[in-house]
């Protein structure tokens, strides 16, 4: 989780990574301007926001929010009484602190919510939410199923209220960046899409502690399991719910959907794919987890094919090559680069070696008059690099909701571009569970083998 960086330490801590591109020329990106906070706000221009689950996710979205002009954290809600002591360290001790999340919905004081839950409750809290006419910023991935995402959508298009999903990068000047640069054909035609991403340590792959003092007592574990098969009481699960089907959508839900929502912002896409092959297994944290660790899916969208990686067994960049008939472009947290390609024959064929001696002697006179540049005349070919904030900042992402908020304007991220996203997850996930190629069926709302 990414916090703020003064333009000197963004500079120092991404020139290293650069090392290898110095003599490219650097474009550094403005950021998004956002007003400081501004103490003089009159109280009823501001918009007053609840937040609930106030967890590892939900705290930081807390911190950058309240930091925002104009806005104003008035109510929190966690099942667990722990967090209701950290939301009012954070936004201040007056806040309204509860453990029923309906308690915000029937405040008229709210203007909106912002939803940092578990996956398995995402559909309930914000069908709940748009239903009781509250716009809401939801967590990614958008939902715990495709059945769910279906029910979001339809909750969010029936209530005309505003839904943003929070894959922050679709905010980035980075993304921005990048999709201006693909869509005015920088590496031409587009026939290969990577992206990967690795972690080395149990924290990277959700081995969280859990608080010391948890127990049935402070934390309400019948809500917290929702609808799923009842277990004993179990802080491992609470702090760790990624590593279990039930509660989250895994490896997919995580760090995928962050690699699926950029991708499709850059290119312009706004569909699920049609059809998904995953491999992977749990190679390295063997601790009673049923999502794999190591996960790595083929995606067919009618297009260019899409090849994604995750692997929480061995750290690796996180990156996206785009690859085309003219070179590459290579997206990363902090930088665009672009590595130019001529898509043309640069020397004679080798082919031609397997010429009688005449001939390929009179081929390549022929060649060489064709092709070779007047001395002086010789082409230049240059690549070019953008560097910029992370796409990882969430204020950006957070800033353009409370902006959908306040001019009732739909945002980027919405119900229909987080599930096609998420339906990419879920894909993933089922073909890796059915040991199958999987392909979404519009027609049924289904995936199906």
């Amino acid at each position: 989780m990414k916090r703020d960086l003064s333009r000197r330490q963004f500079l120092h801590r991404t020139a290293g990574a650069a090392g290898a591109l110095a003599a490219l020329p650097a474009i550094f990106l403005e950021p998004e301007h956002i007003p400081l906070p501004l103490q003089s706000t009159a109280p009823s221009d501001r918009l007053r926001f609840g937040i609930i689950g106030v967890g590892m996710q939900g705290n930081g979205l807390l911190r950058d929010a309240i930091q925002l002009p104009g806005v104003e954290c008035v109510a929190a809600c966690d099942l667990y009484d722990g967090r209701h002591t950290l939301a009012r360290e954070i936004a201040g001790k007056r806040i309204l602190a509860t453990r029923r999340y309906k308690d915000l919905l029937d405040n008229k004081e709210i203007d909106c919510l912002i939803a940092a839950v578990p996956d398995h409750w995402h559909k309930q809290v914000v069908v709940d939410a748009v239903s009781a006419g509250k716009d809401i910023y939801c967590e990614k991935p958008m939902s715990h199923s495709a059945a769910d995402g279906v029910a979001m959508v339809a909750a969010a298009q029936k209530t005309g209220r505003v839904v943003q999903i929070g894959s922050q990068r679709v905010s980035s000047v980075i993304c921005a960046k990048a999709k201006e640069l693909l869509a005015n054909g920088i590496i031409g035609t587009l026939t290969l899409v990577e992206g990967s991403l690795g972690r080395n340590d149990p924290t990277g792959a959700w081995e969280y502690p859990p608080p010391p003092d948890l127990s049935p007592e402070n934390l309400d574990w019948d809500t917290w399991q929702g609808d799923v098969p009842k277990v004993p009481f179990n802080p491992t699960i609470f702090a760790r719910w990624r590593c279990w089907k039930e509660y989250g959508t895994g490896l997919a839900g995580d760090l995928l959907v962050h690699l699926v929502s950029g991708m499709n912002f850059m290119l312009g896409w706004n569909e699920p794919p049609k059809r998904a092959m995953a491999l992977g297994d749990i190679l390295r944290f063997k601790d009673g987890r049923n999502m794999p660790d190591v996960h790595a899916t083929l995606f067919d969208y009618g297009r260019a094919p899409v090849y994604l990686r995750l692997n929480l067994g061995c750290e690796t960049p996180e990156i996206y090559r785009f690859q085309g008939s003219k070179g590459i472009l290579e997206v990363t947290e902090f930088t665009i680069t672009y590595f130019p390609q001529s898509g043309e024959d640069e020397s004679p064929s080798y082919y031609t070696s397997s010429y009688p001696q005449a001939m390929r002697e009179a081929y390549l006179k022929k060649w060489h008059e064709e092709h070779d540049p007047k001395p002086g005349k010789e082409p230049i070919t240059e690549g070019l690099q953008y560097r910029g904030a992370s796409w990882d900042e969430e204020k950006p992402h957070l800033w353009r909701f409370f902006q959908g908020v306040r001019n009732h304007q739909q945002v980027t991220e919405d119900t229909v571009f987080g599930h096609n996203a998420a339906l990419a997850c879920h894909m993933a996930n089922e073909s890796y569970f059915r040991k199958a190629a999987v392909a979404w069926d519009a027609a049924s709302s289904q995936i199906k083998s």
